[in-house]
């Protein structure tokens, strides 16, 4: 059975180990160096860190990251998710969609309206996600227009999306150009 749960400092190994498994060697350990950055990042706080468990072993991550949006519009609470880890063993059985499921659940809960997401846009619309660009949100960095459908956006809040629009600005860490090549 999937257990999923909120980290602890006492996880970091854990964490580390299926973000660098999940991503392979080389691009691995850039997510790792990444993850371990935003989880000390103050920028990035607050922060929603999961971890999805199997049998007591940790098997998928994912994290959600402070955004806002510019111009400032400081009555919209906004997160990003990044990123969302699989062991390649557990790899197509629904863990990831499980760490969406239960991260986009807790953030509802908390008051978070928007979340957004630079990843596959075939896996991210099928739990929710939209392009966001055409939405008027824009990345902290531009997005090629052929990889324009990556950049994407989810509205835990009903009825923003059409009403708010603006230049994502994300965690310090995060906010480097070679995290925002998809």
């Amino acid at each position: 059975m999937l257990n999923i749960r909120e980290t602890t400092e006492a996880d970091l190994k854990d964490i580390l180990h299926v973000e660098a498994q999940a991503f392979g060697k080389k691009e691995g350990s850039i997510i790792v160096e990444l993850v371990d950055g935003l989880l000390n990042d103050s920028s990035a706080k607050p922060l929603l860190s999961l971890l999805a468990e199997k049998d007591g072993q940790a098997i998928g991550h994912i994290l959600f990251t402070k955004a806002y949006l510019t111009p400032s519009i400081d009555s919209v609470s906004a997160l990003i998710l990044a990123p969302l880890a699989v062991l390649p063993a557990a790899q197509s059985q629904g863990v990831g969609g499980q760490l969406i499921k239960e991260g986009l659940r807790l953030l509802r809960k908390a008051g978070v309206d928007l979340v957004f997401v630079l990843g596959h846009p075939e896996y991210y619309p099928r739990h929710g996600f939209l392009p966001a660009g055409v939405r008027g949100f824009d990345a902290p960095y531009p997005i090629p227009k052929k990889n324009a459908d990556a950049w994407m956006v989810q509205e835990l809040c009903q009825g923003l999306i059409g009403k708010v629009s603006g230049t994502v600005i994300c965690a310090d860490i995060l906010n480097q150009p070679e995290h925002w090549r998809e």
